[in-house]
């Protein structure tokens, strides 16, 4: 039986993509389309245009593009850059206690480009990394997050180097080797939540995974055990100090996780700690015709790792407010609707939607619920000025969940939204039905990631 390491590095050499269930496929699909039009809507904000900056262009035969640029990049460059603009929106989507398509999807749509894999071989990878960014995660009992870390960037490493060593073909000693690397790569703190720095975690992440399964494909080396290792990766990111690392069936390739956990599509450009209070407080504002002066008091009731990520009690910025219970609460009320519209500095700053932020009351549960670090489930009430109390009844699953899925139609608009920042509405529209299906491309080159003309 193999050790944890290089159990990874086998199941990445040997997966059949015929093997993969349809749910997963399914989840596979969903996260890397919607990955491709936040990304599209996130290039041209401040963070990833910065780190473009510091990246040269490629003028080697082997790149991938800038999205949706065209700029030829690196593909680990390419990555990095598409990586940041995936995740500075905080649109992305979430599963597994991360954002597992912001990582994977950036990385594997460079590498793939560059090696002109098919959409199948594509799908597969994603496939590959979700699932053991899942094993990973249920191995640890502790939240990542209550050490301080950001988990998309701790288990997004060795889970993307995974993914990057199927596209590359390695075998079971060379994906080993891919994961050992990557695991010494992995770093982001969630106290740099609400900053740009939370966004480069992810491009980091996406690098990471290109990087590793190239220097593992070109002979280079890390430790065979470095997941299991008393000083390794799995006890030095440790939140509970016990994590399963004892050797057993690892259950890669039996037991599909993505069929559990699933993708969550987000519906708000927010941290997705918000977004089942956003669902309540949208219910009452819409069946009660709430305005902002007939509301005294909100209170929410959320989990205790919530919070700690919704870090900002008062925020200025956009960037700030996405990692703000208040500014949630009172962009809902103020402007009946949290958009990308919502996410400005100045409505941020708008006397009326502060006034509503500092009506917001946050109280804490230590319940945890399985497959994400929340409480089991939100809670809201509304005090009004007239003395009545509004109850919204308690809400597990946001809409866009895996367990409230949108449909196709939710999802279309959504993706088309957002590539309209920087696609013709005709070429985002074929790059959604290309997304959609994406087994079918003999070459991920056919998508229409570069803007026309």
């Amino acid at each position: 039986m193999a050790t944890l390491t290089r159990a990874i590095g086998e199941f990445a050499a040997a997966l059949d993509p015929g093997a993969i269930p349809e749910p997963c496929r399914r989840g596979a699909r969903i996260g890397m389309l919607d990955c491709v039009g936040v990304m599209i809507a996130g290039a041209e904000e401040e963070a990833p245009r910065l780190v473009a900056a510091m990246v040269a262009a490629s003028t080697a035969n082997e790149h991938a593009p800038e999205i949706p640029s065209g700029r030829n990049l690196a593909p680990p460059d390419a990555a990095l850059v598409n990586g940041t603009a995936a995740h500075v929106l905080d649109y992305d989507d979430v599963g597994a206690d991360g954002h597992p398509s912001a990582v994977l999807t950036p990385a594997i749509l460079a590498e793939g480009w560059a090696l002109g894999r098919s959409g199948e071989e594509a799908l597969a990878a994603y496939v590959t990394g979700y699932e053991v960014w899942a094993m990973l995660k249920e191995l640890e009992p502790g939240r990542l997050h209550d050490r301080g870390f950001h988990p998309t960037a701790v288990w997004g490493a060795p889970a993307c180097a995974a993914a990057c060593a199927r596209l590359n073909r390695l075998d079971a000693a060379q994906a080993t080797n891919a994961v050992a690397i990557a695991a010494s790569l992995a770093a982001g703190l969630v106290a740099n939540f609400g900053s740009m720095t939370k966004s480069l975690h992810v491009g980091r992440t996406a690098q990471a995974g290109v990087l590793a399964a190239r220097l593992a494909k070109a002979g280079f080396t890390g430790a065979a055990d470095v997941l299991e290792h008393r000083t390794g990766f799995m006890l030095a990111h440790s939140a509970s100090g016990r994590p399963d690392i004892a050797e057993h069936d690892w259950q890669l390739g039996k037991k599909w996780r993505m069929a559990d956990y699933g993708i969550n599509v987000k519906r708000y450009p927010m941290c997705y700690a918000t977004h089942r209070s956003i669902d309540a407080m949208l219910d009452l504002v819409d069946e009660h015709n709430l305005a902002p002066e007939a509301v005294d008091a909100i209170n929410v009731t959320i989990g205790d790792a919530q919070k700690l990520m919704l870090r900002n009690h008062d925020p200025v910025t956009a960037l700030e407010g996405k990692f703000s219970m208040e500014f949630a609460m009172a962009a809902a009320l103020t402007a009946r609707r949290v958009s990308m519209r919502e996410l400005d500095d100045a409505f941020v700053r708008r006397d009326d939607v502060r006034a509503v932020m500092r009506k917001v009351h946050t109280s804490t549960t230590g319940e945890r619920m399985a497959g994400l670090p929340f409480a089991p489930d939100d809670r809201l009430s509304v005090v009004l000025s007239s003395g009545e109390t509004l109850t919204h009844e308690p809400i597990a699953n946001p809409k866009g969940s895996w367990q409230k899925p949108l449909s196709e139609d939710e999802l279309r608009e959504k993706f088309m939204d957002c590539a309209a920042k920087g696609l013709p509405a005709a070429q985002a529209a074929s790059l959604f039905d290309g997304l959609a299906g994406i087994e079918r491309l003999a070459s991920l080159r056919a998508l229409p990631l570069v803007a026309a003309g």
